[in-house]
């Protein structure tokens, strides 16, 4: 007899001025799903670009923006949730959610992408400081549940030392977050792949990647979809690929694909600062979880 698989059940709600967990409690999943899942500015955007091509055959003009949302942003409207409902291809829906915030289905397919904690702060602090304040009082009106989300620090330097200080704030908890898949990350259904598997060897990443959502490549069809995955494609398309088509961001969806670029923090991060955050990613981790994290390597025992 096989083991049984124990699978994660939804132990709790997370709710605050970008998202609402509930919206899982009356999804209705496919066999087939894909749910594509970050802490945020980790990938996120690239991984739907890449499934988006493995789903579609490498074909231009996908509008990945429209076809694949995040299913429970508190300010989706309810149109975009029923047009994933009527959805007949393959489905590919994004979060930011931990693991026992979510409805688990066993029968879909979760990747799951990290990413250094100093590179997403500062990957975000882009994010954030292009973000139009039209977009963030939205965030903040009706239907907010805990703290508003503030203005923008005026550097990514203040913007970490809050973050790292705070677990995350002002967005949601980091820590339990990649804690929370990696404790998962044998299941059958789930695949980690890090930001700098992406960044050194795209083909192969998207290689893998296809393997596990059950797709066969020729040389041919990996190449043209490799093609439309780099950083130079998307930002040349952004409209289609940016959430919303980047019409919440100062400059467009263009601002929203900035760089890709991972270390920036190097030249403004003192190096205590960042022997503290090493120290505290062990502590809250562990050994192994967090080499994984910060490197994209898993250590053979």
């Amino acid at each position: 007899m096989g083991e049984t698989i124990a699978w994660p059940a939804k132990t709790r709600d997370l709710q605050n001025h970008h998202f609402d967990s509930t919206i899982w409690d009356s999804f209705k999943f496919h066999d087939d799903d894909i749910i594509i899942v970050t802490y945020a500015k980790s990938g996120t955007t690239w991984m739907q670009q890449i499934v988006s091509q493995l789903i579609f055959d490498g074909a231009e003009g996908i509008n990945v923006s429209k076809l694949s949302p995040w299913i429970d942003f508190r300010l989706l409207p309810d149109e975009v949730r029923k047009a994933v409902d009527e959805q007949t291809h393959r489905r590919f829906l994004k979060t930011h959610l931990p693991v026992e915030a979510l409805v688990f289905s066993p029968a879909a397919k979760y990747i799951y992408i990290g990413r250094d904690g100093r590179d997403a702060a500062w990957s975000f602090f882009n994010h954030y400081s292009n973000l139009s304040e039209e977009r963030r009082a939205m965030m903040n009106g009706p239907g907010l549940v805990g703290d508003p989300f503030p203005p923008c620090p005026p550097t990514a330097l203040e913007l970490y030392r809050t973050w790292v200080a705070e677990n995350g704030k002002p967005i949601w908890p980091y820590w339990d977050n990649i804690r929370s898949w990696w404790a998962i990350r044998h299941l059958p259904n789930v695949k980690l792949i890090h930001f700098n598997q992406l960044k050194t060897d795209l083909a192969g990443s998207i290689a893998a990647i296809a393997t596990f959502l059950d797709y066969q490549l020729s040389a041919e069809r990996l190449a043209r979809i490799e093609s439309h995955c780099t950083f130079d494609y998307m930002k040349r398309n952004a409209a289609l690929v940016t959430p919303a088509g980047g019409v919440h961001f100062k400059g467009g969806g263009a601002t929203f694909i900035n760089k890709g670029t991972n270390g920036r923090w190097r030249d403004e991060l003192p190096a205590e600062e960042s022997a503290a955050y090493e120290a505290k990613a062990v502590a809250e981790l562990g050994a192994d979880c967090a080499h994984w994290l910060a490197t994209g390597e898993t250590r053979a025992h």
